[in-house]
């Protein structure tokens, strides 16, 4: 009796190695399915990995797939093998997809291939425009449905700077210090039933034009969507100003024009600098 009871547990040890084994070959097999995909013919914006501050924008396909409707996704331009990309064009794609086991480090888990195009239609006035010079405020093009009230800055936009550059709120809520990051957040203020809520890079605050009080300039600098530093709105000699010569409780006041992707501005936002 015994001797039949050490097999059974025997035998129910190897069926359960046997089932994690098949379990564990499963898991190390790529998944390939063809599926339906949608490409907008609006642009997206991306960034790199490493770009962690999002200070270098990176045009991309928007794409939504099949079984996940409603999901607009950011894809490179050379993603989908096989597929060139043409802006003003909207898409409908049979693609092959393969999710990877085992994908390379620092890479997506999926790939995409292209069995055929569906549907190619031309869309109008989605062509980026020319790149001209800004010298005034005049000069700044704004997109189409522009200026709309899209974001706001946090906490009312008020800060305060001592003379040893340390950055904080006007309530006293302490930034990091501005030679290490110090940020001008962003706040999407536009109802989520607005439909320009999630539209496309047309729309999202991608760079920033300075208006500066202390300088007829009007400089480019990058966003994040979410954020805009602090050192690349006032230059070093303007903080070097403020530190140094600006007079206790006397305030800066700047301004802002959100842009998109193609540079066209978004919306005018403003905010004040006070030096404590």
């Amino acid at each position: 009796m015994k001797i039949i009871k050490i097999w059974r547990l025997a035998f129910a040890v190897l069926a359960a190695f046997s089932l994690a084994s098949c379990s564990s070959d499963d898991d190390d097999k790529d998944i390939t399915n063809e599926i339906n995909m949608s490409v907008s013919a609006e642009p997206g914006v991306m960034y790199d990995l490493f770009d962690s501050w999002g200070e270098h924008p990176i045009e991309c396909m928007r794409v939504m797939t099949q079984d996940e409707p409603g999901q607009w996704q950011n894809l490179h331009f050379s993603d989908i093998k096989g597929f060139t990309y043409e802006r003003g064009h909207e898409y409908e794609l049979r693609v092959k997809r393969t999710i990877l086991a085992n994908p390379p480090q620092d890479a997506s888990n999926r790939t995409y291939e292209l069995v055929r195009i569906l549907a190619d239609k031309k869309v109008e006035d989605v062509a980026e425009p020319l790149e001209k010079v800004i010298k005034s405020e005049a000069d700044i093009e704004y997109e189409q449905q522009c200026p709309i009230e899209k974001y706001a800055i946090a906490k009312g936009g008020e800060y305060l700077v001592d003379s040893d550059g340390k950055v904080t709120y006007a309530d006293g809520t302490p930034t990091p210090e501005f030679d290490k990051h110090a940020r001008i957040y962003l706040e999407n203020i536009l109802d989520k039933s607005h439909p320009l809520w999630q539209a496309g890079a047309r729309y999202q605050a991608t760079y920033a034009y300075v208006l500066s009080p202390l300088t007829d300039e009007i400089r480019l600098v990058p966003s994040n969507r979410s954020a805009v530093l602090f050192k690349n709105i006032l230059t070093e000699s303007e903080m070097a100003y403020v530190q140094q010569s600006m007079p206790q409780g006397e305030t800066l006041h700047y301004a802002l024009i959100l842009a998109n992707v193609y540079k066209r501005g978004i919306q005018k936002v403003e905010f004040t600098i006070k030096k404590k």
